[in-house]
């Protein structure tokens, strides 16, 4: 009692210590408790709290001035400097004593270095504890003048000419409560939007694309407009032949003298000094050198020209038919800056050059457009040594080793091999409580076609070129050796890939054939599926020889790169499957013959995924994930892999891997008459969310709260699951809930996360007794059952 006591008595400290920051102060100071600001209807308030020129201590999840505190008793230049001289000094002498050992004075030179920056950036960013925290705010009245300043240039941007800004200052002992005041008044709106030019042919430019201005009559006042507004111009006329052309020559001329708040605006583009017009550039000649940065000495270049394009090269390698595809400027076309990024960008999605530059020559008043490449190694080897990112298990090591032979055929083809060993702790199939040790072996052949093999014309098959098409044609085996079952899919498949130039990606599947054999199955999951053939499930048949062949169609969509930073983002991904398509058409008894299940069935995911910046390191994310799958082949069954399963690190995190559902079915022992989730369940139905709010603690250290829901449910009635079917009038009532936290160390390398999650709401408990907060959530037939699951995965839940 006494050490729970004192735990608390500490905990409080802490968290009572954000109202104490002040016996920090120094006379005289106070400490900016907090800040708001009134009047902001109909204005971006994250774009407001952007402009405080001083903002509060963060308080949550605990007083972050402490650690900056902490660490400022210990920090003292003058000793950091002096330890810079040691460490100067140390190194001399080391370098004296190794002067004619060149590579070991070059090491420990970049050794003396590192150090050095070390110390250096201890003195400008403090010390470690320093850094974790951030320093006292003490308020600063000259600030918020400042911020009141920005506050009133920010309203005048947006057309509150006679915005006015005020605020006031409470305190309460030494603390400081500043209230902004903001009264904008009328905006000015846009009442006429005209555009003068003397040059005849931009003004007919302009007017034939004015549909697609920024700039629109009644729309109220804003400068940011007014500036995508010039790039909005800038960018037609450089696509449109205008290769000299600069943002310069454009400027706004704006009336506010018109009365009733309205605004005319006057679109100005000057001419150059002494011309009457702009220049405009046809492209007469494109020249491509396929191989710059190499020289043969003693050897000139070859000259070719192929369909407008004159090819330079020591040794044609390439072929031009493909290259002449992923290039978009042409011979006799206006100069286009669209078509040159487009040509750059599609050129480096080859896989076959190191770097891809376009230059335009306009010397003699003639433009010739300069595409210089310089190709990558025909050979490439790779190795790489990581951790597993385990979705349903514990994250194991993985060994990849990779071999590119680059332009194999001469058509700009790819012939690649990756081999992979990994090791993972994946959940046993019989025993919630065991963790088994998975072994994958696997090895796959890709070819990968820079254009669609499919039999249409030329001009369609240039017109692709703008979406980075592929084909693939791949063939591999994945071996799986795990206690409950020895696992070997020989596979294949044909596949066509495309882009969008934003933020989609397309991967078409013609053909995908996988021959499945499982051996070496233990008597305890066989017992299993043997009880489920007893109960009416026909599993059994998903680990019998099976041949598995299906078409898939998947969609992507990334908006502002979801994932690879903390700004706001989101991910859609849609995913459809139909399995045995081609055995509808064909006659299926030679698979009969060789004792070979197959499979019938369509399947179809959607996962969407938000990240939402909130306010200073807060960050909030979302997901929703639903899919439903369907088997229509008489043995009624899927492929094992094709199911869907609920809990685990990066679903329902209160719920182990694959133990959660299916609907309200209840597993229970018949020898112990308690709750037994040593079985894996699958459903065919799954709806998933999950709801996190992330935060950086501090340094690499980041935290997490979160709530997750969901369930599977299977689509017709087990007799060994009850309540497991999906039903619309009860589904909602099936919904698992938990919640819990974490934390995140981020390595930039890698994310290693650790979750902790509760139970809230269970549907395999009876009605009325499913929230935890229930008496009877804990009944004798659950004692045995977890409320708290633990969880350890590489990288965020999603």
């Amino acid at each position: 009692m006494k050490r729970v006591t004192k735990t608390l008595f500490l905990l409080s400290t802490v968290l009572l210590s954000g109202c104490l920051g002040t016996r920090y102060l120094k006379d005289g100071e106070d400490l900016l408790y907090k800040q708001e600001i009134k009047g902001t209807e109909g204005l971006n308030k994250e774009d407001l709290y952007a402009l405080y020129r001083q903002k509060p201590n963060n308080r949550f999840p605990f007083p972050y001035y402490w650690f900056y505190q902490v660490g400022l008793r210990k920090y003292d230049t003058a000793k950091i400097r002096q330890k810079k001289q040691r460490i100067e000094y140390y190194f001399l002498n080391k370098i004296r004593k190794a002067r004619d050992n060149e590579r070991r004075v070059k090491n420990l030179n970049s050794k003396k270095l590192a150090k050095l920056a070390v110390q250096d950036r201890v003195l400008e960013e403090g010390n470690l504890f320093m850094r974790w925290g951030e320093p006292l705010a003490v308020y600063d009245s000259l600030k918020t003048e400042e911020t009141v300043s920005q506050l009133n240039q920010y309203l005048h941007s947006k057309g509150y000419f006679q915005a006015v800004s005020s605020y006031d200052v409470k305190k309460s002992g030494r603390k400081i409560s500043l209230t902004y005041q903001l009264t904008p008044g009328t905006p000015h709106r846009l009442d006429s939007i005209y555009y003068s030019t003397q040059d005849s042919a931009i003004y007919k430019l302009i007017q034939a694309n004015v549909k697609e201005a920024i700039l629109q009559k009644g729309q109220n006042y804003d400068q940011r407009k007014f500036s995508r507004e010039r790039d909005r111009i800038d960018a037609l006329l450089k696509n449109n032949g205008y290769f000299g052309f600069n943002k310069q020559y454009i400027y706004f001329n704006v009336d506010t003298t018109s009365g009733d708040y309205g605004i005319d605006t006057n679109i100005v583009i000057e001419t150059p000094p002494g011309e009457d017009k702009h220049k405009v550039f046809k492209v007469d000649t494109i020249k491509f050198r396929t191989d710059a940065n190499i020289v043969v000495p003693n050897a000139k270049r070859s000259t070719n020209m192929y369909q407008g394009i004159v090819y330079e090269y020591y040794k044609r390698k390439f072929s031009r038919r493909v290259l002449n595809r992923r290039v978009f400027i042409k011979q006799g076309d206006y100069y286009s800056r669209d078509n040159t990024f487009k040509t750059q960008r599609q050129l480096a999605n080859l896989d076959m050059f190191r770097f891809v530059n376009i230059n335009y020559d306009t010397t003699g008043g003639k433009m010739i457009a300069n595409i210089v490449t310089s190709p990558l190694k025909k050979f490439q080897t790779s190795n790489e040594v990581g951790i597993n990112v385990a979705s349903q298990g514990l994250p194991g090591p993985f060994y990849n080793v990779s071999f590119k032979n680059r332009n194999i055929f001469g058509g700009l083809e790819t012939l690649e091999f990756n081999g992979r060993v990994s090791i993972e702790g994946v959940p046993s199939g019989t025993d919630v409580n065991e963790v088994l040790k998975s072994q994958e072996l696997s090895g796959n052949f890709t070819l990968t076609f820079p254009q669609f093999i499919f039999p249409y014309g030329n001009k369609l098959t240039s017109r692709a070129g703008l979406f980075n098409p592929k084909t693939r044609i791949a063939v591999g085996d994945i071996y799986t050796n795990r206690p409950d079952y020895r696992r070997n899919n020989l596979n294949g498949s044909i596949s066509y890939s495309w882009s969008n130039q934003k933020n989609a990606q397309f991967i078409f599947t013609l053909d995908e054939i996988s021959l499945i054999n499982t051996g070496n199955i233990s008597n305890a999951f066989q017992d299993r599926l043997d009880q489920l053939e007893m109960q009416g499930s026909n599993l059994f048949r998903s680990f019998e020889p099976s041949f598995v062949s299906s078409m898939s169609l998947l969609n992507i969509y990334n908006f502002n790169s979801y994932g690879s930073q903390n700004s706001r983002a989101a991910f859609l991904k849609l995913f459809l499957e139909s399995g045995g398509t081609t055995l509808n058409f064909i006659n299926t008894d030679f698979l009969e013959a060789r004792n070979l299940e197959f499979y019938k069935f369509l399947k179809f995911n959607i996962d969407y995924r938000q990240l939402l910046p909130i306010s200073g390191a807060n960050t909030l994310a979302y997901r929703v994930n639903v899919g439903i799958a369907k088997s229509y082949s008489d043995n009624k069954v899927l492929p094992y892999e094709k199911y869907f399963f609920a809990g685990g690190s990066n679903g329902i995190r209160a719920w182990s891997p694959r133990r959660l559902g299916p609907g309200a079915f209840t597993p229970i022992n018949e020898t112990t008459g308690l709750f037994d989730d040593r079985f894996e369940q699958y459903g065919e139905i799954l709806l998933e969310s999950s709801l996190e709010l992330r935060r950086n603690l501090f340094g690499f250290l980041d935290g997490a709260l979160f709530i997750d829901a969901g369930n599977i449910w299977t689509i017709d009635e087990e007799e060994g699951r009850e309540n497991g079917k999906f039903r619309i009038d009860k589904f909602f009532k099936e919904i698992a809930v938990g919640s819990g936290a974490g934390l995140r160390f981020d390595f930039s390398f890698l994310i290693l996360r650790f979750d902790a999650a509760i139970k809230i709401h269970d549907p395999a408990r009876p009605e009325g007794s499913r929230f935890i907060f229930n008496k009877d959530f804990n009944s004798d037939v659950f004692r045995n059952q977890n409320l708290v699951n633990y969880n350890i995965g590489i990288g965020y839940p999603f």
